[in-house]
Order: structure tokens, then C-alpha cells, then sequence
């Protein structure tokens, strides 16, 4: 036990570069959180009895993970912050946020009733796809896919719009 505290202790600032490094919006505290997260799982392992053939290699693809962990959750998130300029008190771009907003939300009318009904459950009511996937008896793979299909579509259009407006 002691010979991996020791290793923990000695690659602790490698692995939180590591996830800085890979994640551009990972400040030290974030880095720190997941490399932790990292290291609890490995004591908490189903198994310890195994040994870990090469304990640095392990780490490090247990990170990676993390990571796109991270990224899919980042994914199925709504377009919002990136698309809608935040209010800053100019009236003109008070206006640009209030327009975004309204082609967000008329790129969400556009979706299929099923799409629609899963985004809004699962982004502005903050409900699980356990839990819809139970009420509505409907397999979760589903809910997933009308989810990420609608998101996709929300994205396209959006992005056909700006290029428009960029004149491209």
C-alpha cells in the first residue's frame, strides 16, 4: 500500500497536467477533482485482488476516460452558452441574446413532438433518462437517440443560420 501512496504522491502533478492539458477548460481545482476521482476508483476497484500489471499505464488510461466522460456530457448539453451572448446592458446586444434565443427555441419547435418532449425533460426539468424511460415505458437507448438526434438537428440549424448571416 505504502509503494503506491508513494507513486501517487511522486506523478500526482503529472497526472493533473495530463488532464489540463487535455481539457482547455480544466482549471487546477477541476484537474484535481478528476485525477482524484481517478485514484478513489482504483482503491474501490471490484477486484483488488488482481494486481495492475503496469500501475502508471492503468492511471493514465483511467484519465482518458474521465475525459471523455467529461466531453460526452459536454456534448449532450444544450447549445445555449455557446450560442447566446451573455446580457451585458447594450440594448443592441440585449437584442442579439433575445433573437438567439428565439431561433434556439425555434429550432426546438422544429424537432419532432418525441425529440422535443426528451430535451425538455432531460435539460430545462432536469430529469434522468432512468426516470423518463420508466413513465414513459420506452427503452433508454431510445430516449437517448430522439435526444442526440434533436440536438444534431438544433445544431445544424443553428449553424446553417450563422452562416447565412456571415454571408458564406
Amino acid at each position: 500500500m505504502t509503494r503506491t501512496t508513494d507513486f501517487f504522491r511522486e506523478r500526482r502533478e503529472a497526472f493533473i497536467g495530463y488532464v489540463r492539458r487535455r481539457v482547455d477548460s480544466a482549471s487546477a481545482a477541476d484537474a484535481e477533482d478528476i485525477v482524484q476521482d481517478v485514484f478513489l476508483g482504483l482503491f474501490d476497484r471490484a477486484d483488488p485482488t488482481i494486481p495492475i500489471q503496469d500501475l502508471a499505464a492503468f492511471v493514465y488510461q483511467s484519465l482518458r476516460n474521465r475525459i471523455v466522460d467529461l466531453f460526452r456530457k459536454r456534448r449532450d448539453a444544450l447549445p445555449l452558452k455557446e450560442d447566446v451572448p451573455a446580457a451585458t446592458g447594450d440594448p443592441s446586444l440585449d437584442w442579439e441574446k433575445r433573437e438567439a434565443l428565439e431561433e434556439v427555441f425555434a429550432a426546438l419547435e422544429a424537432l419532432s413532438p418525441d425529440e422535443k418532449a426528451v430535451i425538455l425533460e432531460t435539460e430545462l426539468e432536469g430529469r434522468s433518462f432512468k426516470e423518463l424511460s420508466a413513465e414513459w415505458d420506452i427503452p433508454m437507448g431510445t430516449l437517448l437517440a430522439r435526444k442526440s438526434r434533436g440536438i444534431e438537428k438544433i445544431r445544424k440549424r443553428l449553424t446553417a443560420r450563422r452562416a447565412v448571416e456571415q454571408g458564406e
